[in-house]
């Protein structure tokens, strides 16, 4: 069985974006690890002019993990806002909460039936998340993968923008685009990696960590009033000595500080070592938190300023325009299976 080819373009007609698909999970409140390793490369690559752009709240996905009910609906409008406070333009980009287009699901479960279970199996981050409990994992963290292809192809994603932790999934789903198109027939685009230089945020009270919500005292959350950031630096693990240099293996707290600095601020690492040469670990710290502060200080006020009202506009428009192009995808999909009378 064959389904329809993609018809060429006529001479002369204008050439398409590629199109970008990439979500974020609402799980509580986002830190300057979750802005500098995905929030602010999303408006980046919005800004580029390059990319027609899908970026969607991943809640389905953050099912997969204990939570409060009541909280969630809170936590996904937050996470709306975070996304259109940092630059995300619902004019430019499609902005959308995953579960209001129900052809997510719809599509993983038929993509699940061109998954086998061994492959599954290997995935890194399901063994990480608690793949090695037995009976006691839960299916949905174990069929992650799937869904997170069904996310890509439903919108016929050409790119995606991927750290070195997802480079497994994203190649599983490149691996189903070609199982499927062969049993099939051309149904599905196959993804191309988009490789970001993700930086990796250590916890502030524990280098050897990496920073997360769940140890408050160590993260650096986007909503952190100034007084709450100066004080969460200047009680941030140091190294031994007292010079400000970046040493992977020696000096592990102080190489996370400094890379902080550098991201935010724009300035190489080796010119910030010369800045603060023979000043010690006080008056960097007082630096980097006047740095921290002034970098989320617009970002904040543009959240206070954007109305409930607005966030949810966004959201609605964008489930409207994601259900448009999915319904689409998914109709292509049950004719290509023979599921449609």
């Amino acid at each position: 069985m064959t389904t329809k080819k993609l018809t060429p373009k006529a001479e002369g007609a204008p050439k398409r974006k590629p199109v970008l698909v990439s979500g974020i999970q609402p799980t509580g409140k986002l830190h300057l690890g979750n802005y500098l390793g995905a929030l602010k490369h999303f408006v980046e690559l919005q800004n580029s002019g390059k990319y027609n752009c899908y970026f969607f709240i991943a809640d389905l996905h953050s099912m997969t993990e204990a939570y409060n009910p009541d909280e969630k609906p809170s936590q996904i409008l937050d996470l709306a806002a975070d996304y259109l406070a940092a630059g995300i333009d619902s004019k430019q980009s499609i902005l959308f909460v995953q579960s209001e287009v129900p052809a997510h699901a719809e599509l993983a479960w038929i993509l699940n039936t061109v998954t086998p279970i061994g492959e599954l199996k290997r995935m890194t981050q399901f063994k990480e998340k608690g793949g090695t409990d037995g009976d006691a994992t839960n299916a949905g963290l174990f069929d992650y993968p799937v869904l997170m292809a069904a996310d890509i192809l439903l919108y016929n994603a050409a790119v995606v923008p991927v750290g070195d932790d997802q480079d497994q999934h994203l190649e599983l789903t490149r691996t189903l685009v070609r199982r499927f198109n062969k049993r099939y027939g051309d149904t599905f685009v196959e993804p191309q990696p988009l490789h970001t230089n993700v930086l990796r945020l250590m916890s502030l009270d524990d280098p050897r960590r990496k920073m997360s919500k769940s140890r408050s005292a160590g993260c650096l959350f986007l909503d952190d009033e100034p007084a709450v950031i100066r004080k969460k630096i200047m009680r941030a693990v140091t190294d031994s000595g007292n010079e400000v240099l970046a040493e992977v293996e020696g000096k592990p707290a102080m190489t996370n500080l400094l890379l902080i600095y550098s991201a935010l601020s724009g300035i190489a690492v080796r010119d910030i070592e010369k800045k603060y040469a023979g000043k010690g670990y006080g008056e960097f710290k007082k630096g980097l938190a006047e740095v921290v502060v002034n970098s989320l200080t617009p970002f904040q006020a543009a959240k206070k300023k954007l109305k409930p009202a607005i966030v949810e506009k966004a959201l609605d428009d964008g489930a409207k325009q994601a259900r448009t192009v999915a319904i689409k995808k998914l109709r292509e999909v049950y004719a290509s299976v023979g599921l449609m009378r």
